[in-house]
């Protein structure tokens, strides 16, 4: 592989960038049971044979290349790296469906490679994910959750979910619903305008305590009671919007099962099968607003001014691009809703009882101390671990107020790796 130029890790930090040529890897396609294709990477270590298989995932993310991946394999792991059906691309995405990538991939690793164990690595929105998996893979058929919040398929009971052998959640947040609602700019007053703003609450007006960026901002508890309320409020208001269209769409379908369908004009037939057939899409705006990002007194922790998504959040937050910013109303309720996503951790891992470690990194500017304590807290498994890292950022990079302690990816890795091999042979 060639060698990687001098700013890769800052333009693709999850990526390690270069390899040893004598790792063993191939990419594999993958069918799952509603017949839709992902794509895998397969590491192998060189010259043997692993026992044991760390799958790694992320709901839209390209994980192909984790930056993990050179050290399982060096310390006798197999890694697996898989990117679903949404790569690059949640504008449409259920969580629901990835749950039937996951099973492919477990399947696979199972049936086709012969793997004894397998471990999944949850992170930052793989934990989340691998939590929904798992916790679905141990109920049985007939108690899962039934199809996605905004209706339709997929019913989970309808479909075989391996289990895996052991849960690693690194830097990974409690759901990106939640993470959504955390950093939803609460001050929007007009979901069609992406300007309209109520300034008592606009977190970047000097007025409610904004500094400009680097100084630190400072807000009153009176107005982060209000803000939080007022982001769960447009968190609701957007989930009406949602399940306004998805009604829409649902009145279209039945009329095309009403007995005198097929007796209707071609023109009138057309017209209702294009609004069944057609989703709408919502633009939500100014989704990167979240007081944590500028007032270090809150969620104290190693973390420097700033979001993981820009270092301007107050400029960010207008960016073309953004967390949920165009989405189908079911990908919004299936993910990006922090009141009906089922995808959220807290609601998730207290039914994986498989050995967990908890992993997170002082300096994240996005997933705070308290998420990772949370997260550990919240876990069913009876043989549990937390670590925290010190002066790494959310992509286990050298950053925040200890910087200076200089890469921290060998000493996460260490952790890792030794976690694993105490309780599955490579």
């Amino acid at each position: 592989m060639p060698k990687a130029p001098a700013d890769y890790q800052a333009r693709y930090p999850i990526d390690f960038g270069d390899i040893d040529p004598q790792v063993r890897h191939r990419v594999v396609q993958l069918y799952s049971e509603d017949r839709i294709k992902s794509r895998g990477v397969l590491w192998m270590p060189p010259q043997r044979r692993a026992r044991t298989c760390v799958i790694m995932s992320h709901p839209r993310g390209d994980f192909s290349t984790h930056y993990s991946i050179p050290f399982w394999v060096e310390a006798g792991f197999a890694a697996f790296a898989l990117n679903t059906r949404y790569l690059n691309n949640d504008t449409t995405m259920l969580h629901e469906n990835l749950l039937l990538d996951l099973a492919a991939g477990m399947k696979f690793l199972r049936e086709e490679e012969g793997f004894d164990k397998i471990v999944m690595l949850g992170n930052s929105g793989g934990g989340s994910l691998f939590s929904y998996y798992e916790s679905q893979a141990r109920t049985p058929k007939g108690s899962r959750i039934g199809s996605p919040p905004g209706g339709g398929p997929p019913d989970l009971n309808k479909f075989d979910l391996p289990p895996a052998d052991g849960f690693i959640v690194l830097a990974a947040h409690p759901g990106q619903g939640l993470v959504l609602m955390g950093c939803l700019d609460a001050s929007v007053v007009d979901e069609s305008d992406p300007f309209a703003i109520n300034p008592e609450l606009d977190m970047y007006d000097e007025r409610t305590g904004f500094r400009p960026i680097p100084a630190e901002s400072r807000y009153s508890s009176e107005f982060l009671e209000r803000y939080r309320a007022a982001q769960r409020a447009r968190c609701h208001r957007i989930d009406t919007i949602a399940q306004r269209h998805i009604e829409e769409a649902t009145h279209a379908r039945s009329e095309q099962r009403a007995g005198d369908f097929a007796s209707r004009s071609a023109a009138e037939r057309n017209f209702v099968a294009r609004r069944a057939m057609a989703p709408r899409f919502m633009t939500v705006y100014r989704t990167l607003a979240n007081p944590n990002y500028l007032d270090l007194s809150l969620e104290p922790s190693e973390r420097v001014v700033g979001s993981i998504f820009a270092p301007r959040p107050d400029l960010a937050n207008y960016a073309t691009f953004g967390l949920g910013r165009l989405v189908t109303p079911d990908a919004w309720l299936s993910t990006w809703s922090g009141l009906s996503s089922h995808a959220r951790i807290a609601a998730n891992i207290p039914k994986v009882t498989v050995p967990t470690l908890v992993v997170g990194a002082n300096a994240d500017q996005d997933i705070f101390l308290s998420d990772v304590r949370a997260e550990f807290e919240q876990s069913g498994a009876s043989d549990k671990k937390l670590v925290f890292i010190e002066g790494a950022d959310h992509f286990m990079r050298a950053g925040g107020i200890k910087a200076h302690l200089g890469d921290p990816r060998p000493r996460l890795m260490r952790v890792l790796t030794d976690w694993t091999r105490e309780r599955f042979a490579p």
